[in-house]
Parts: C-alpha cells; structure tokens; sequence
C-alpha cells in the first residue's frame, strides 16, 4: 500500500513539473510571437510563469514531505 502511494506521489511530481515546463515554454514563445498582446497588460509576461512555479514549488514540496513520511514508514515496518 505504501509503495503504491510512494509511485503515485512520484508521477505526481513528474507530472507538475512537466506541466509547468510546458507551460512556460508555451507561454515564452506566445510572448515572442505576439508582444503587442502582452503590452497592454500592467504586469510583465512572466507573472504567469511565477505564479504557477510558485504553485508547483508548493504542491511538489509537500509531496516530498510527504514521501519522507512514508520511507520513514517503510522502515519501521
């Protein structure tokens, strides 16, 4: 059981980072293509960027805290 959860917990930080790689990228080659888009807004084009790096810094940390808890587990079985 706890394994199952140590591989969910896994693809879960995988995934959020590949999200937020993608993401990024996306987002700087839609800046490069269309920067009169971006300058009618009052924040830079990157807001996004940090914003959703922010989010998957928190998410991601607290699977790790997470994970330690269950090796921690593991060894005390």
């Amino acid at each position: 059981m706890l394994q199952r959860l140590n591989i969910i917990l896994n693809s879960v930080i995988g995934s959020f980072i590949g999200v937020f790689i993608a993401h990024s990228i996306y987002r700087y080659f839609d800046y490069i293509n269309h920067p009169d888009l971006y300058e009618i807004q009052s924040a830079p084009w990157y807001t996004s960027i940090q914003i959703y790096g922010l989010a998957v810094a928190l998410i991601v940390f607290i699977a790790i805290i997470i994970k330690f808890l269950i090796k921690k587990k593991m060894r005390s079985i």
